[in-house]
């Protein structure tokens, strides 16, 4: 029997009051809506039946709602994701020296390689049931959002500020009390908005998503990626208008049905005494404060949470609050390392081999050679894109109200489909003449840079409210505020959005060094373009030289300037 102390009766003992009745329709209608949308997910289904499709702009409310509860799904799969990888990278030494370098090589491999290794095994999950196609679609869409949500929740648990670790020292959490009670919370500004990010970043790859090619089959689920790619197919520029301007609804809907009032909530775990000047606003988070009944349901969860884990909870076994923890055992750590150093060894002897009988030395040092243009070309695009969204993103999070104008603006931004700007760039570059080794290569960068800001902005909003007086009352301007408060307070999250951005720009450069519009091709001489060409042709064994080649140089850049960085941001520029 449930224990009443955890799962009291709120529904017989309190009653609604108007605020209620007034929530009350807008609840349902959400429920219902995703009940419907749900239903169609699991529906019989056989290769070879064609979907319903149509381009009658009627029917694009409906695709919506489909591809909203894909992203949701898929966003609340990585959120579990985050906090599984970030609590066992930050926190068990001898797993962060593997989780690490395996997010670095998750996060360059192109979704369509993701897509091709899951769609099968997923629809033979599910035969006769169109559940397994939503899977697949499900885990290519959780793998254009998963990566930067767990670097970030990552860096806020190596970030944690001293004092709040001793506090939990001093009043014996355990560790899952100090990671729902301290940790997360500490993290939540942070992983917000990396949320945020994740959602538009899955816009950005929704059409890949959607529109699956299986046994020679393409199969195209109701959403509006696949809209958008019938409406490609189809030349209907004024669909792919609707298209866009359905995107931009629908992104208003849910940053002020979920994202707004979510801000709003986690203003309370700001890391600071005084309460914020301007604090973030959210209509409906008022609103559902000022009811009785929902409001009861929505402490629920909480509580189950509470009742369900109490045998992991700590209670003072009389020991010194100032006990240390045990150090590991040296023969266990350098059992792991070897560990890992020969299957680092095994993995080059496989490399070596796959190169000398399938594709010759001589092709890996093109391709190696390819890799270092499209090198210059990420970094000097970071550094440009650093420089412009830095100062913005700063701006934009010292200053909630203009937060709260600019956020779903931002999303829309971030959401927008890049490769629908590529037929533009293509008749520009053709008509003035350009090289297209160099502008070609702001394409990259044109769908990864906000990861930038996101996190720049989450960063610059948790600056507490003290330490920007104390910077004012000390007369810090210009260059001298940046650098003695502003840098170090943001430093944490901007390498965060560096190392994400610079991971989605490897990826982006697939499709932004190889354009094409019509007849017309334009190529940049880089890693992206060869890996393109590669797979037009069917040239799986170069296809696997060029991806491994571009997750080597993702691994050896996170390790020898991310990863410094990060050392740097947990020893000296965090607050």
């Amino acid at each position: 029997m449930a224990d009443r102390r955890f799962f009291p009766r709120p529904a017989v003992e309190a009653s609604f009051n108007r605020w209620d009745w007034m929530l009350l329709p807008l609840v349902m209608a959400v429920l219902i809506l995703l009940a419907l949308a749900a239903s169609q997910m699991a529906r019989p289904f056989h290769l070879g039946e064609q979907l319903p499709l149509s381009l009658d702009v009627a029917y694009l409310p409906y695709y919506l709602l489909r591809t909203t509860l894909r992203m949701f799904i898929a966003l609340g799969a990585s959120v579990v994701f985050a906090c599984v990888f970030a609590v066992l990278a930050a926190k068990v030494r001898a797993a962060e020296k593997v989780l690490v370098p395996l997010l670095d090589i998750l996060q360059s491999i192109p979704i369509l390689g993701f897509q091709a290794i899951a769609v099968a095994p997923f629809i033979a999950l599910f035969p006769g049931n169109l559940f397994g196609v939503e899977l697949a679609a499900l885990f290519a869409i959780f793998t254009s959002q998963a990566w930067n949500m767990a670097f970030s929740l990552y860096q806020s648990l190596r970030t944690v500020p001293g004092e709040l670790q001793e506090a939990a020292r001093i009043f014996q959490l355990s560790g899952w009390q100090r990671f729902w009670r301290l940790e997360l919370p500490f993290a939540m500004p942070g992983l917000l908005w990396n949320m945020m990010m994740s959602m538009s970043g899955g816009w950005f790859f929704v059409v890949a998503s959607e529109a699956i090619s299986v046994a020679g089959q393409d199969i195209k689920l109701p959403g509006v990626g696949s809209y958008i790619a019938l409406a490609i197919e189809a030349k209907d520029l004024a669909a792919i208008g609707w298209a866009i301007l359905g995107m931009l609804i629908g992104i208003l809907f849910y940053d002020q049905l979920f994202f707004r009032p979510l801000l709003a909530w986690a203003d309370k775990f700001r890391f600071e005494e005084s309460g914020s000047e301007n604090a973030p606003q959210s209509w409906l988070l008022t609103w559902l404060r000022r009811t009785e009944l929902l409001q009861r349901f929505s402490e629920w969860p909480a509580r189950w949470i509470t009742a369900s884990f109490r045998p992991l909870r700590k209670t003072y076994d009389g020991r010194s609050i100032r006990a240390k923890a045990r150090p590991a055992n040296p023969l266990w750590t350098r059992g792991w390392d070897a560990l890992i150093a020969a299957l680092v060894l095994f993995a080059l002897w496989r490399m070596a081999s796959f190169i000398h009988t399938e594709v010759g030395w001589g092709e890996a040092a093109h391709v190696f050679k390819l890799g270092l243009f499209t090198l210059a070309r990420v970094l000097t695009l970071i550094a440009i894109a650093s420089l412009i969204w830095v100062p913005v993103g700063v701006w934009i999070g010292l200053n909630p109200r203009i937060a709260g104008r600019v956020q779903a603006v931002a999303q829309f931004l971030a959401a927008f489909p890049s490769n629908l700007v590529f037929p533009v760039a293509v008749v520009v570059i053709v008509k003035l003449g350009l090289n297209p080794d160099v502008w070609l290569s702001p394409l990259i960068i044109l769908g990864t840079q906000w990861y930038l800001l996101f996190n720049v902005v989450a960063g610059a909003s948790t600056i507490p409210t003290e330490l920007r007086l104390a910077a004012q009352n000390l007369g810090l301007k210009g260059w001298l505020a940046w650098r003695r408060y502003l840098l170090p307070a943001i430093f944490p999250s901007f390498v965060t959005g560096a190392i994400t951005a610079s991971g989605g720009s490897w990826n982006a450069s697939i499709v932004a060094e190889y354009v094409t519009w019509g007849d017309t091709h334009l190529q940049a001489a880089g890693l992206g373009s060869y890996i393109q060409q590669m797979t037009t042709a069917g040239d799986f064994p170069r296809i696997a030289l060029g991806i491994g080649v571009m997750c080597v140089f993702v691994m050896t850049l996170n390790h020898w300037v991310w990863r410094r960085l990060y050392r740097l941001a947990e020893d000296r520029m965090h607050f």
